[in-house]
């Protein structure tokens, strides 16, 4: 499989990674330190064009590809992993689920402001009681007329503080069970929504994660997304590639932890000698690159995969890819920052080092977008149907 990157690729990883050093490096510490968010980020980023990525050109986007959204969070994951993860919630799993199952009228409205950073975007599907079994949420919307009346909270939700544009699920029809739920797109000026907190979070600081009340928050039937009661396949449909485009963040904290670790062993002596020269530390970077380069090329596979299903391909795997990159590319992000930490001893136990920084935020990677177990849980039910159905076969021919 070649991975040699075409020049719109190659030219949007390097634009995103300097800009990132230029614009982003200099407030990594503010940001981290007070948890804040910078008012002007999403207008900047529209400026380099990276809102609309996936986005046909028609709303403003570029039409480019799941892989080329991926490199973007990678390079500005390397330089700030918080606003990378807001960055994804906005860009993938608000505009690019719009983009994919809304109707016309709807992509009209609402993704040229999301393209351009006028509007901000979130994804309110996790609640309190119902995390990895999403399935179970029980926020209700009930139809009223012109309006549905949407009852319920969200939890643990990216950008929800700030969002101005959500596409919300709830279960417009519960004794369905998952075959009921319905997608929504909610702006946060409709009546009965307000944010109830933002959380305090020990890592991805400067990422607004918040709860979200919805007290007959009235939704025009208009923002329906899709069909009545068939939110689970706007769902599903989103899922594979916000794991993927996800998991291209873990793969830049792992090499920036890297490089920083390379720089650290060769300029830090002790007995007389770089401690680059010894040979455990040696070997802690050979693991550290070679788990991030696996990383790295599963990502890129899943990525490809995504395209090959987008043109109707077939036999692409891509549900246990994207499970699988995004759970090996987690764990070894946050492998990868532990290592650096004790590579660097006690400096790098402390808040003026970056590599601390790195290790705290890897870990949400493990837990958002679906936990380690999870991934886990889907693709041993992917191999397991394949070896199901194959058994079937063998069994019919007999």
């Amino acid at each position: 499989m070649d991975f040699q990157f075409s020049d719109e690729q190659r030219m949007m990883k390097e634009t995103v990674y300097k800009w990132c050093v230029k614009e982003l490096g200099p407030l990594q510490e503010k940001i981290d330190e007070e948890d804040w968010f910078p008012p002007d980020f999403f207008l900047k980023c529209a400026e380099i064009g990276i809102l609309g990525i996936t986005i046909d050109e028609e709303y403003g986007g570029l039409g480019g590809d799941v892989l080329m959204q991926t490199l973007a969070i990678e390079e500005m994951s390397r330089i700030c992993p918080a606003l990378g993860m807001t960055y994804g919630a906005h860009s993938n799993l608000c505009a690019n689920n719009i983009h994919k199952n809304a109707s016309e009228s709807l992509k009209k409205k609402y993704l040229p402001p999301l393209v351009s950073g006028e509007k901000i975007g979130a994804l309110g599907l996790t609640e309190p009681n119902a995390g990895s079994d999403a399935m179970s949420l029980r926020t209700r919307a009930v139809k009223r007329k012109d309006r549905y009346i949407l009852t319920g909270t969200k939890m643990f939700i990216t950008n929800g503080p700030i969002a101005d544009t959500l596409l919300v699920y709830a279960k417009t029809a519960p004794e369905m069970g998952p075959k009921g739920i319905s997608a929504f797109i909610v702006e946060k000026e409709f009546p009965g929504f307000s944010v109830a907190r933002k959380l305090k979070k020990c890592g991805m600081r400067g990422s607004p994660t918040g709860e979200l009340i919805f007290e007959e928050c009235e939704v025009p039937v208009e923002n329906l997304v899709g069909r009545e009661n068939n939110g689970v396949g706007v769902m599903t449909s989103g899922l594979d590639i916000e794991r993927i485009v996800l998991a291209g963040g873990s793969v830049g904290m792992a090499r920036q932890a890297l490089d920083y670790s390379i720089r650290y062993s060769v300029e830090r002596e002790q007995f007389g000698k770089p401690i680059a020269t010894f040979e455990m530390i040696q070997q802690k970077l050979a693991d550290m690159y070679a788990r991030t380069e696996a990383a790295r090329l599963l990502v890129y596979r899943a990525a490809d995969a995504a395209q090959r299903a987008a043109r109707g391909g077939k036999g692409t795997e891509l549900t246990r890819l994207a499970a699988a990159a995004i759970l090996f590319a987690a764990e070894t992000a946050t492998w990868v920052c532990d290592q650096a930490i004790q590579i660097h001893g006690g400096y790098g136990y402390c808040l003026e080092f970056p590599v601390q920084k790195l290790w705290r935020d890897a870990k949400l990677y493990e837990i958002g977008a679906g936990t380690s177990e999870v991934r886990r849980m889907i693709i041993a039910r992917e191999l397991t149907a394949e070896g199901f159905a194959k058994r079937g076969a063998r069994c019919g021919r007999n």
